[in-house]
Formats: C-alpha cells, sequence, structure tokens
C-alpha cells in the first residue's frame, strides 16, 4: 500500500523508518533500523532472551537485540556472529521458530528448505545450513519441545518431522490440502490448511492426529495459534473473522468466533494471531493497519490502536510479555501489481503497559 504524501505532520522517511502521525499504533514505538528491502513475513521472539527475529520475501532471515528499560526500548543487530543471513538464490523466507533454548532459529522458504542457524556461528557464504526439504514452497515450521523435532508444514500437502541430526525426515503426515499456518503449545499442534480445514495433533511422543475439521469461518484461513495454556486454538481469517476453537473440555467455555478489521462496508484479512504467554489474551492485526488486544475469556476487547498507514503482516509478544512485534510492509495479498516500489518495511516494538493486555472485568456485551 503506497504512503499518501501531503502536508506536516503526515509520515515520512528517515532512513529506513518512517515517523509521524500513523507510522505506529503508539507514538513512543521504536523503529527496529534496517528490517530488510521486501515485505516481512514474520517476527518471533527468543523465549530465553530480547531477541527478535524476522523473515522477508527477499530471503533475508535477520537477528536483532532488543533492550528495554522503563518503556525506552532500543534494538540493536545481534552482537555475535551474523545479524543477517539469507535463504538461497534470493528465494522468500516465509517462517521461522526458535530452539528452546534460544541458541538456535529454524527457517523456511520458497526454495523448499528448512534450515538451521547457530546464532553464535556465521554459516558459510551467510546461508544457514539446510536440514530437510520439501517438493514445495514451506509455508510455516516449528519446534517440538518433547522431541526435540523441527516440523515443516508446505505447500506440497506435508508435515515432516526433522532431526537436526540427519537429512530424511524422521516422519511424515499427509494434509488434505496445502498448509497454511501451523502453531504448536506444549503438546498441542494446530495445522490450518487450504479447504479451510483445521487438523488437531498430540505431539507429546510421537504424532497422534486428533481431530479433523472444517474452519468455523466462512472463508480462507490465513493464520492460527494456539492457546498457551494447549487447550484451544484461535483461528484469523481473509473476511474479518477470528474463531476461538476448545479441543479439550474446559468447564464455562464454549468455542465462538467473531467479527474484527472491518470498516463499515471494507472488509480486511486477519494476518497474524499472537498470544500474550501471561495473561493468555491474545492481538490480531489486519490488512486495514489496525492492532486489536482481545480477551478471549472474559469475551471482550482490551485495546484498539489507531490505524496505521499500511497494512500490519505480522506480530509477536516477547517472552515476558512487556514488548510487542510487528511489521508493516505490503501484504502481497492484492498481488504484485499493488506493489508499489520504495514503499517501506518496517518493525516497530511496542512497550506493552499492563493495563492493556491484562484480562478484565466480564462486561454484559460480546466482542463488537
Amino acid at each position: 500500500m503506497p504512503i499518501r504524501v501531503s502536508a506536516a505532520p503526515t509520515a515520512q522517511l528517515i532512513g529506513s523508518c518512517t515517523f509521524g502521525t500513523n507510522a505506529s499504533i503508539a507514538p513512543t514505538d521504536h523503529c527496529v533500523a534496517q528490517a530488510g528491502n521486501d515485505g516481512i513475513s514474520s517476527v518471533i521472539w527468543s523465549p530465553t532472551a530480547n531477541h527478535l527475529v524476522s523473515t522477508n520475501w527477499n530471503g533475508d532471515v535477520s537477528c536483532w537485540e532488543v533492550q528495554e528499560s522503563e518503556g525506552h526500548i532500543l534494538a540493536l543487530p545481534k552482537a555475535k556472529g551474523e545479524s543477517r543471513v539469507y535463504h538461497g538464490n534470493g528465494f522468500p523466507a516465509l517462517d521461522s521458530a526458535f530452539s528452546p533454548d534460544g541458541s538456535t532459529v529454524f527457517s523456511v522458504g520458497a526454495d523448499k528448505a528448512v534450515r538451521m542457524w547457530n546464532l553464535t556461528q556465521p554459516p558459510l557464504n551467510n546461508i544457514p545450513q539446510q536440514i530437510g526439504a520439501h517438493d514445495q514452497p514451506i509455508k510455516s515450521v516449528a519446534f517440538l519441545p518433547s522431541t526435540n523435532l523441527i516440523v515443516s508444514g508446505s505447500w506440497d500437502k506435508m508435515l515432516k518431522f526433522w532431526d537436526v541430526r540427519q537429512q530424511s525426515p524422521v516422519g511424515i503426515l499427509q494434509l488434505p490440502d496445502k498448509c497454511y499456518d501451523l502453531d504448536v503449545r506444549d503438546s498441542l499442534m494446530v495445522v490450518a490448511c487450504a479447504g479451510r480445514h483445521i487438523i488437531t495433533y498430540n505431539v507429546k511422543g510421537q504424532p497422534q492426529e486428533h481431530k479433523r475439521e472444517e474452519s468455523p469461518l466462512k472463508f480462507q484461513s490465513r493464520c492460527v495459534a494456539a492457546f498457551p495454556d494447549a487447550t484451544g486454538y484461535a483461528v484469523g481469517s481473509i473476511e474479518g473473522r477470528v474463531g476461538i476453537q476448545y479441543v479439550a473440555n474446559v468447564p464455562g467455555k464454549e468455542s465462538f468466533s467473531f467479527r474484527c478489521h472491518r470498516q463499515e462496508a471494507n472488509v480486511f484479512a486477519v494476518n497474524c494471531i499472537c498470544f500474550h504467554n501471561q495473561f493468555g489474551t491474545f492481538a490480531t492485526v489486519g490488512a486495514d493497519g489496525i492492532v486489536n488486544f482481545w480477551d478471549k475469556d472474559n469475551v471482550q476487547k482490551l485495546k484498539g490502536f489507531p490505524a496505521i498507514h499500511r497494512t500490519i503482516t505480522c506480530a509477536s509478544f516477547s517472552a515476558q510479555g512487556n514488548m510487542f512485534a510487528y511489521s508493516s510492509s505490503y501484504d502481497w495479498s492484492k498481488g504484485s501489481a499493488h506493489y508499489a516500489p520504495g514503499t517501506p518495511n518496517e518493525i516497530w516494538v511496542h512497550s506493552v503497559v499492563k493495563d492493556e493486555i491484562k484480562p478484565k472485568p466480564k462486561k454484559p456485551t460480546p466482542y463488537k
């Protein structure tokens, strides 16, 4: 989406960041320098440190060390080793995942490869080691802590499980259609596929399919995220809706769906859903350039931020929950014909105030 240039104080490009009205969801948010020269496909935080990793459509996988003190944030390229590596031949990097100890990043992309980047050791030619492959581009990757395996989901309709000590998969599961997104929490893995298929698995040991069902939403799934307590998941679609689905019996809780990321007659895709580890609340970000914080347990919106001047493609809460990273760039939902060369690709880090994200007493009215 192109930037509209008008009289001050609208957003202006300064270095690799834009500043001014509607550049970020809050005026004190920190813009991460050198976020890349193409669309941002994912942002994730290390589970053990304030390390932030992004993947880009030009093949970049980048890492920053983020410092936070009393709401003030500074992100710098990772000090040790390389701060940026690349997928082969400029193929888009589409997703990444950390190992539980935060030492290693696993990434996947359109080069059909699963790659491993040890953050303390620069890879040969800045291309991370390949540990696996699919027959088609790989959309999503995650780490299974109970078995120390990496799982990758591809457009070849396969889930593959990898041990870093060998390049042949240790397991393969057939999917009903292309993998669009997957997420893992403890023993729960949830996979969203084309055709509105959603499959949940128990991955405590050998992966076992738990349930295969149709999405509660009427249109294509865009993103999925498992609850922090692994009792269910949230799925977002291109129609500006989110479904809250329980896979375990939780007294007093029922599955439901709600509308979001809509402006009058205009409907926008929900591009990403991410949960806050401490409170179990969550954020949605959309093609309308809006970030919303939600409380599924009390069925209410906690915080709606002002829209920024371009689509928000992905987001993530830090492990401690005190920082929220989100990216603004073209999301390619309208194809290359609508891409404006020179459109900035930015990552912002928001200092999370507890009152924005912690649950509040239940209100009598549902989400709006």
